[in-house]
């Protein structure tokens, strides 16, 4: 399997997981708020610090991003571009979002492939800081109750990343409607099988049915099923949709995602099982079903 050397030292625990429940719910993003804020605000709403977005349709203006880039030193596999700020209305085309903290803060990484006011199609990794609703739209979210994502220093990369950690039950009045059935917060490391990571971790606990929830990070390159391939290696990824489904009794992963490559590539479609291993990180959320 395809493997990247990262700068720092291997950690023993290849995925980051916190148990906890979850509960799907849709709002509308504010016009005119920074599109952190946006989130928050629609996350709060319902007792959530938080979870996942899923996008399908969206208008941002300002708007700024950056793209997967090669590293010019010996600190990091790879890195980001220089930083994008096209004119006009950008229409997104899809987005995946996690919410969690970053400093103490409300903060979100998020990927996603859109159409710049020019025509141009481009992909990557939007800034929290400059990026702002132009006008509403509604999202697919999924909060997580018991977990939080947030934002710490990772040796193994040199970045500072989101993963899981355990935070305490949110107070009665806080909180939206309740929760329902497991839900897993999770990140997996870089180097081993996209899909692999994710059966094994369903064998594991006892998971036969599993829904994917946002879904953010990167593959060293691609492989689909249709033999399509994407050879950079250095990608942003966006899970557009993920399902776990038992079969033969064994858990096996269905994939779709979207990515673009440090070239400026985009690619969609369904991964191959076996063959895409995580190039820095990805986080989700695994609902059991």
């Amino acid at each position: 399997m395809r493997r990247i050397q990262q700068p720092g030292p291997v950690t023993a625990a290849r995925i980051q997981s916190v148990e906890g429940r979850g509960r799907a719910f849709s709002f509308t993003l504010e016009a005119g708020l920074p599109l952190l804020e946006a989130a928050r605000r629609g996350f709060a709403a319902q007792g959530f610090a938080s979870g996942t977005l899923n996008i399908t349709r969206g208008a941002l203006g300002p708007f700024a991003y950056v793209m997967p880039a090669l590293s010019k030193t010996s600190d990091h596999a790879a890195f980001y571009s220089e930083t994008f700020r096209p004119l006009g209305v950008t229409q997104l085309k899809l987005a995946t979002m996690t919410l969690g903290m970053r400093d103490g803060a409300p903060f979100f990484h998020c990927h996603g492939l859109w159409r710049e006011a020019d025509g141009r199609v481009n992909g990557g990794h939007m800034l929290p800081e400059e990026t702002v609703v132009a006008e509403p739209f509604a999202v697919a979210a999924f909060g997580i109750e018991g977990a939080v994502f947030a934002a710490e220093p990772d040796p193994e990369t040199n970045f500072k990343l989101f993963g899981p950690v355990p935070i305490g039950p949110i107070p009665s009045a806080a909180r939206g409607a309740e929760t329902t059935g497991r839900a897993f917060a999770l990140r997996l490391r870089p180097n081993q099988d996209f899909a692999g990571a994710l059966e094994r971790f369903c064998r594991d606990h006892g998971i036969a049915r599993a829904r994917i929830h946002g879904g953010v990070g990167s593959t060293i390159g691609a492989r689909f099923i249709d033999g399509r391939s994407v050879e950079p290696f250095a990608t942003e990824l966006a899970i557009t949709c993920g399902v776990i489904e038992s079969r033969a009794g064994a858990p096996e992963a269905e994939l779709d995602i979207a990515l673009v490559d440090y070239t400026g590539g985009i690619a969609e479609g369904r991964l191959v099982r076996g063959d895409n291993p995580v190039l820095m990180t990805m986080e989700l959320v695994l609902e059991a079903l």
